[in-house]
């Protein structure tokens, strides 16, 4: 009896935990698509998307102020890094591939970053901190595209080409959230691939993961990591964005650095573009139909609301969680 009651009331708890957490639509009228997504602070946020736009709010989205980037209104900025409210670094996917800054709160912009290279496509960026940062494209030649900035986003590097990990025909990265890179150590990132062929690239090593993959529009999408002493949980999503509704294959986890993998006893509900971390064993996934939240490092997922979003970051300094998709901006509220 003691065991039935024990379970009886895990459940319980853990459903009451589920029920306090939602998503608030902030904004909903944007006429454009916002994969790019920066959360400095509960306060400051920023967003990046296509027609050249980029979003600042300062006042954790109650306002927010948009802006078109002279010269470059055509250009799809599909991630985003910030650092305050004056300091951000946009990326313009392709050809040419640019790299912007600026230190003025968006006024002005700096060209840091141009890539005429055909086939040149930037996927993500990601950051150690307000210096060192990393971006990833998709591969030329069969070789995937890897540069690095050591001040700031201020002078870009392509790493040497015999450096550069090589990539199977049909591999790819998938531009969907600027969340397929992640900083793994202190000097090491790791990030996936989808397509016909979808890994985990690790130090050296390329691990086949157990996503669905075989096709153009399939594989890992996003990654993200837990870090605790030296132990990392990295929780891979992904699937295939022509069904959004599929729970095939969509999510995996490894806690021994992709010598195994594990697969949720309760997927997210459906293709996830975005996984996200956010505290003790808490994580966020999004995707077209909606946003997933699991409270067991992955294990279980539930599906807290039905609006799709890109992309979902926590704040680097703070609680907040925001979104943002087609149009739209969340925040994820905890009931009180």
């Amino acid at each position: 009896m003691k065991k039935y009651v024990l379970v009886i009331a895990s459940f319980i708890l853990l459903s009451s935990l589920y029920a306090q957490v939602s998503v608030q639509v902030l904004v909903s009228d944007k006429k454009i698509s916002m994969r790019g997504l920066s959360v400095v602070s509960n306060k400051i946020v920023w967003v990046s998307g296509s027609n050249g736009t980029v979003g600042k709010s300062i006042d954790g989205g109650t306002n927010w102020t948009w802006m078109t980037v002279k010269g470059y209104e055509k250009t799809d900025f599909r991630d985003i890094e910030a650092f305050d409210a004056k300091t951000a670094i946009i990326m313009g996917i392709a050809e040419p591939a640019y790299i912007l800054r600026t230190t003025d709160g968006g006024q002005s912009w700096t060209k840091v970053f141009e890539n005429e290279t055909k086939g040149m496509f930037l996927d993500a960026m990601a950051f150690w901190n307000e210096m060192s940062g990393i971006v990833v494209g998709d591969p030329i030649n069969d070789k995937m595209f890897i540069g690095r900035t050591f001040d700031g986003g201020k002078t870009w590097r392509t790493i040497p080409d015999g450096n550069l990990p090589v990539v199977e025909k049909g591999e790819a990265c998938f531009a969907s959230s600027g969340t397929n890179v992640a900083p793994l150590s202190l000097s090491e990132a790791v990030f996936v691939t989808g397509g016909t062929k979808s890994r985990l690239f690790i130090r050296d090593k390329k691990i086949d993961l157990p996503i669905i993959q075989g096709k153009e529009t399939t594989g890992a999408n996003s990654v993200a990591v837990k870090k605790v002493k030296k132990k990392h949980t990295i929780i891979v999503v992904g699937g295939d964005f022509t069904t959004a509704d599929s729970t095939t294959q969509n999510c995996c986890i490894t806690n021994d650095d992709g010598a195994t993998f594990t697969a949720p006893k309760e997927a997210p509900h459906g293709y996830r573009s975005c996984v996200t971390y956010l505290k003790k064993s808490s994580w966020i996934t999004c995707g077209l139909n909606g946003v997933d939240y699991s409270t067991d490092d992955g294990v279980t997922w539930k599906l807290i609301s039905n609006t799709g979003f890109h992309v979902c970051r926590k704040a680097k300094k703070g609680d907040a969680v925001f979104f943002a998709g087609n149009g739209k901006i969340g925040k994820l509220v905890y009931a009180r």
